[in-house]
């Protein structure tokens, strides 16, 4: 980046090729009833990684700046937003609708991996000077994300029996939410040691391999589960899950598959009354209570970002995510 104050740098994607570059754009301005933020940190998401690698979502445009998780500083404000102020730390909601449709940054318009990135005023929410930026930019997708399955689709209760599979960046912080609700006891699900040693310092009571001969049997000796996330996306692991359920237990879909929905026996998906639920995304409450919960000290995730790396540096993070490198939970970039 140069020392020019009306251009910034940016990682863009050309979604055609899926080249990824860092560049310099101009500096954006907040049109009406927008803010502009000045990053302070950007989340690294699965969903990144997906869209350099060609599985775009409907209507992303032929370039766009990456970035959807984001926290900052508003240091502009558009015609028409009131309620907001300069200087004021925000963290974006990124999921909003315009006619209908979806509309999220670093996927319909620019994103947050740049200086400056221009969002809807209606997205922004404040964080309190206590809530580090880096941990607030993950909040609205790697958190919310599993806060939205477990309470509104699962609708766990407390002392309810749940089991997560897959313990990466949504898994593990569904294991920290579970642990919050209630739910008794929490078993972790993953054929990673590390993955599995660290459910286990979140709070998991029990942490499984599923690859292990004895898996089914240490499962069932848990005892009755009454509600099973899948955060991985294919079919062993959602048989695995309904399997584990009891009756009228439910299954929580998280994790996308590329393909078929799996369900061997579905005569027993009938007659023991089980369910099946997808969840998708967050909305914007879920978000706003769990920078509540994180302002109260209720939610620690101080253990959440693994690596912070330059803006420059986004092939690397995307790397080290693919690869799983240093068995990262969130990585964040930082302009």
């Amino acid at each position: 980046m140069t020392d020019h104050t009306d251009t910034m740098m940016a990682v863009r994607l050309e979604t055609a090729t899926g080249n990824l570059s860092v560049t310099e754009r101009p500096v954006p301005h907040a049109g009406r009833d927008q803010v502009r933020l000045r990053v302070e940190y950007a989340g690294v998401c699965h969903s990144d990684l997906h869209f350099v690698d060609g599985e775009l979502a409907a209507r992303m445009p032929r370039e766009v700046t990456l970035g959807h998780e984001i926290a900052g500083v508003i240091d502009e404000i558009g015609d028409g937003v009131t309620g907001h102020t300069i200087g004021e730390r925000v963290l974006v909601h990124p999921v909003g609708f315009v006619d209908g449709e979806t509309s999220i940054p670093g996927v319909q318009y620019d994103g947050g991996w740049a200086t400056y990135v221009v969002v809807p005023a209606e997205r922004v929410l404040p964080v309190g000077p206590d809530l580090p930026f880096d941990q607030a930019a993950i909040i609205p997708d790697a958190v919310a994300t599993p806060w939205a399955a477990i309470t509104d689709a699962g609708r766990v209760r407390p002392a309810e029996a749940a089991a997560v599979w897959g313990l990466g960046g949504l898994g593990y912080h569904a294991v920290k939410l579970l642990r919050l609700v209630g739910a008794t006891p929490v078993i972790a699900v993953d054929p990673a040691p590390a993955a599995r040693a660290r459910a286990l310092r979140a709070g998991a009571d029990l942490a499984l391999d599923p690859t292990a001969e004895d898996f089914a049997d240490r499962l069932a000796s848990a005892g009755p589960i009454d509600v099973a996330f899948d955060f991985v996306g294919n079919g062993r692991v959602q048989q695995q899950a309904f399997d584990a359920i009891e009756a009228r237990g439910r299954v929580v879909l998280v994790g996308i598959p590329q393909g078929p929905l799996v369900i061997e026996d579905s005569a027993r998906l009938i007659r023991l009354q089980k369910s099946v639920i997808g969840s998708y995304g967050s909305e914007r409450h879920h978000t706003e209570e769990l920078v509540r919960l994180a302002a109260a000290g209720r939610l620690d995730l101080s253990e959440s970002i693994t690596e912070v790396l330059p803006l420059d540096q986004a092939e690397t993070a995307l790397d080290h995510l693919r690869n799983q490198v240093g068995n990262p939970i969130r990585i964040v970039l930082r302009p």
